[in-house]
Formats: structure tokens, C-alpha cells, sequence
């Protein structure tokens, strides 16, 4: 039996449709300078794993995942929260790797859990379709016995009816079955938040990876667990959660736009930055504003050290100094 999703074209879907496709256009027409692109995509995976692992509960915060992606050492709360970031960020890797592969096949599958649930599994083995009950919540997903199945249906449709709709649906649509099937014993929510994610790439949408769209789902995981649910409270009817999921989306995408805004330098001389100033703004961002002992202990570098790093951000614009002589910070100015 072939899957069918069921859902309607509701005029809020449309709508969130149609802005998402707006600021998408506006994102690829951008004058992007493509020395950026990299440091852009570098701060959206690790947007994209501290959300999706925050989401299940690791407790490391954005610049510890940060400072993990980097090689640094941290102190964490354990091996098994350092283990789980990295397993993201090697999934993640894995998903750009195979981001334009047409045919998406249970071996792909099988691989991407096992490099994002090995060594951090309550149950279950990392890789392999559960052989076991479970429970999530009040919901008991499909016996082990028909989780195979289901999964050659459900690859079966992103291979081919999936490609008729725009992907803001298919991979929304995608992430829910997913964890409706709950194909593996531990670690389906990472996994079918990367496979949406897979699917934006694989579809041509994101085509640049700057898009961290976990961030809304971890900002108020209650609603995201409700919007779940509530397909299963509609009888299996998909329209509420495309709704939400298109929200989430076009709130993604409007996040994207100002931090390409705030990377572009508005200057008649192009700055270079440097890898601390790419640092500095990352800080800035994260904290809203810094002050300059906090700036130069955070990059371990002098006050004077500091203060070259800010100079050029200052007289470009991409700075500001707010507050007075003594108690002055540090933040960035408004696109």
C-alpha cells in the first residue's frame, strides 16, 4: 500500500507559503560576498546542533557546542552530551555530503542514524530498525514488525510524490511520518529533524545551508511536541502541522536575511575579515552586546588586541559603541 498524506491548502498555509518563497528570493538574489558563505554556513550547523540536540534534552549551551566544533575542550556535564554534538555535526556532514542524491534508500537511512545515535543510545542498536516496542508519550508508534514496511512506503513517496509538492510541504510532511513510524528503538528526533532538513537540500531550496531551522522547534519545544500530537488528535490530518512547520520557516529565513545583512559591510572598500574578527561578531551576536573586558578575555587576546579587532568593524559600520566613556559596550548596529 502506497502512502498518501492527508492534508489541505489552507489559506494560512498559502500564505506562509508564499512569504517563504519571497524572502527565499530575496536571500539568493542578495549581493552576497562569497568569502562569507562559509562562515555563514559554519554558524548554521552549529545553530542546527545545539537546537536539535538541545531539543532532547543535552544541556551543553551554543558556544560550548561552538567551542566542540572547533576542537576545543570543554567543561560539560558528562561524555555522552559531548558525544551527542558531535555525532550531529558528523550527520550534518553526512546530509550536505548527500544533498543532491535523488533516490534516498533504507542503507542511507540506516547510515545517518548510526552516525548520529552511535554510542549515546538508551536502547536499541545504533543503525538498525528497532526489534522492539516503544512508547513516546501517551502514543505507541507501529509494532517492530511493521516498521520496514511502513519505511519502503515512505521512501517510496519521497522519491516520487514528494517531488510534485514545494518542499516547505514535503519536508514537513516528511519529518512527521518519520517520527510517526519511529523506525528506530532511540534517537528518531534528531534523525527526522535531519531528514527534513536532507530534503530542503536535496529539493534545491537551501541551496547555500544557511538556514537553522531546529532553532524554532528548540526555542518552544512544547508547541513543537503539541503540533506532533496534533496531527494524531486530527485523525492523521497533516494541515495544522504544515502550518506550523511553514511558519517556522518563514521565520528561519527572515532570521537568515538580517544576519546576511549584518555580514555585509555597507563601505566603499570591501573589508577582509579576520578569523577573530569573524569570532568577535559570532560573540556579539550571541550576546547582544559585550563589554571590552569581556570581548578581549573571550577571544584571549590584549585590550589593545581587542581594540584592533574592533577599529575596522567601528569604521565600517558593522559596530557600535553604546553607552558612555567608562561603562561603554560593544554591539552589533542594526542592518
Amino acid at each position: 500500500m502506497a502512502y498518501v498524506p492527508k492534508f489541505r491548502i489552507t489559506p494560512r498555509l498559502l500564505s506562509e507559503v508564499e512569504q517563504v518563497a519571497t524572502l527565499r528570493e530575496r536571500i539568493r538574489s542578495a549581493a552576497i560576498d562569497l568569502a562569507w558563505i562559509p562562515a555563514l554556513q559554519k554558524d548554521t550547523r552549529t545553530r542546527n546542533v545545539h537546537a536539535s540536540t538541545a531539543i532532547e534534552g543535552n544541556p551543553l549551551t551554543l558556544e560550548q557546542v561552538r567551542a566542540l566544533e572547533e576542537g576545543r575542550e570543554i567543561s560539560a556535564s558528562g561524555a555522552r552530551h559531548k558525544r551527542e554534538v558531535l555525532n550531529y555535526f558528523a550527520g550534518l556532514r553526512y546530509v550536505e555530503k548527500n544533498a543532491t542524491k535523488k533516490n534516498i534508500r533504507h542503507t542511507e537511512i540506516l547510515e545517518l542514524h548510526r552516525i548520529l545515535a552511535g554510542q549515546v543510545m538508551d536502547q536499541g542498536e545504533a543503525g538498525k530498525y528497532r526489534m522492539i516496542a516503544v512508547k513516546v508519550g501517551k502514543y505507541l508508534p507501529p509494532p517492530p514488525d511493521a516498521v520496514s514496511g511502513l519505511m519502503f512506503e515512505l521512501l517510496e513517496w519521497w522519491g516520487k510524490a514528494a517531488q510534485e509538492l514545494s518542499p516547505v510541504i514535503s519536508s514537513a510532511i516528511l519529518h512527521y511520518r518519520f517520527e510517526a513510524i519511529h523506525p528506530f528503538a532511540d534517537g528518531n528526533g534528531r534523525t527526522g529533524r535531519a531528514l527534513a532538513l536532507w530534503e530542503l537540500y536535496r529539493r534545491g531550496f537551501d541551496t547555500y545551508h544557511i538556514y537553522s531551522v531546529d532553532e524554532y522547534y528548540w526555542e518552544d519545544r512544547p508547541q513543537y511536541y503539541a503540533a506532533l500530537d496534533g496531527v494524531r488528535q486530527a485523525g492523521e490530518d497533516l494541515s495544522a502541522w504544515l502550518e506550523y512547520c511553514a511558519a517556522g520557516l518563514r521565520q528561519t529565513l527572515a532570521r537568515a536575511w538580517l544576519r546576511i545583512q549584518t555580514f555585509q559591510v555597507k563601505s566603499t572598500e570591501r573589508l577582509v575579515l579576520r578569523p577573530r574578527q569573524e569570532r568577535l561578531l559570532h560573540l556579539l551576536r550571541d550576546h547582544q552586546s559585550m563589554a571590552p573586558s569581556e570581548i578581549w578575555k573571550a577571544l584571549g587576546v590584549s585590550r589593545q588586541g581587542a581594540m584592533d579587532l574592533l577599529r575596522p568593524l567601528l569604521e565600517v559600520g558593522l559596530v557600535e559603541k553604546v553607552g558612555g566613556k567608562k561603562t561603554g559596550r560593544y554591539t552589533l548596529r542594526n542592518p
